[in-house]
């Protein structure tokens, strides 16, 4: 299994940026897609952003394109959301998630193809 640790949450004002990460300890890092999810009071968890076993193919959900970024760095069993021109609507706890390659090819949005979740980490940002 792999064990995984989110760190980077804090207060911020809407506008300001945060840089999450996710630190991986156990199997391969590079064995497993990676996920970002998110859950504000009173909604479920929802998919943020994704990104593949290289690296090279990212997916985000539409409220976050074009002010998030998902990365890796699988010689250090890393991952990072860097989140730009927050607004209080991205206030949610933010949780790392790992998908084992026996999912691979189904969809990379839906919570219960996640094998591995972190303890969260929370994000808030005020108006």
């Amino acid at each position: 299994q792999v064990q995984l640790v989110e760190s980077g949450g804090g207060l911020v004002q809407a506008g300001g940026s945060l840089r999450l990460s996710c630190a991986a300890s156990g199997r391969t890092f590079s064995s497993y897609t990676m996920g970002w999810f998110r859950q504000a009071p009173g909604k479920e968890r929802e998919f943020v952003a994704a990104i593949n076993w290289s690296g090279i193919s990212t997916y985000y959900t539409d409220s976050v394109k074009g002010r998030f970024t998902i990365s890796r760095d699988n010689a250090k069993n890393t991952m990072h959301l860097q989140m730009n021109s927050l607004n209080p609507e991205d206030t949610a706890v933010y949780y790392c998630a790992a998908m084992d390659k026996k999912n691979w090819g189904t969809s990379l949005f839906m919570r219960a193809r996640y094998d591995y979740w972190g303890q969260g980490t929370q994000v808030t940002v005020s108006s």
